[in-house]
């Protein structure tokens, strides 16, 4: 009887601790990356096609002004000061040639792509969101458009 009784008391006390264990605060830090893949859909194989990821950081307080009903001045943040002249660009190969669209080129950027974000997780990187857009005008004779994918990782710090 005894011997239940202790190994009842030694599994309560391991579920106890475990259960506080659980609930411990833990802080984790995380830092944030985002590269950004801007594919050109634009025909003739005119347009410029990339894999960007910016090396310099940048903080949004040292460009952010907070807009009151006092205060309507306007941000008075230069677009020089903002700009990002330190990063890493891949090229891509566009979707479309003289020939028509190419999928041998879709094929290459979706190795080089998966290379690129391949080398991120390796790095410690984990993805926690993708998001697409293209941008183009779409009536009678457009001639423009980029295919835009931003693929956000974080790691802990």
């Amino acid at each position: 009887m005894k011997k239940i009784n202790y190994l009842s008391l030694s599994i309560a006390i391991t579920c106890l601790l475990t259960i506080i264990y659980s609930f411990k605060v833990s802080e984790k830090n995380y830092e944030f990356k985002t590269i950004t893949i801007v594919e050109s859909i634009v025909p003739s194989g005119a347009g410029r096609s990339r894999i960007i990821n910016a090396l310099a950081p940048r903080d949004y307080k040292e460009y952010t002004k907070i807009m009151t009903a006092d205060d309507k001045s306007r941000n008075k943040s230069k677009r020089s000061e903002i700009r990002v002249k330190n990063y890493e660009e891949t090229k891509l190969l566009n979707f479309y040639n003289m020939g028509g669209i190419r999928f041998q080129n879709i094929a290459a950027n979706d190795a080089v792509i998966d290379s690129r974000i391949n080398a991120f997780l390796d790095e410690g990187w984990e993805i926690i969101s993708i998001n697409t857009g293209v941008e183009a005008y779409g009536g009678q004779g457009d001639g423009n458009g980029l295919y835009i994918t931003r693929v956000y990782f974080k790691k802990p710090k």
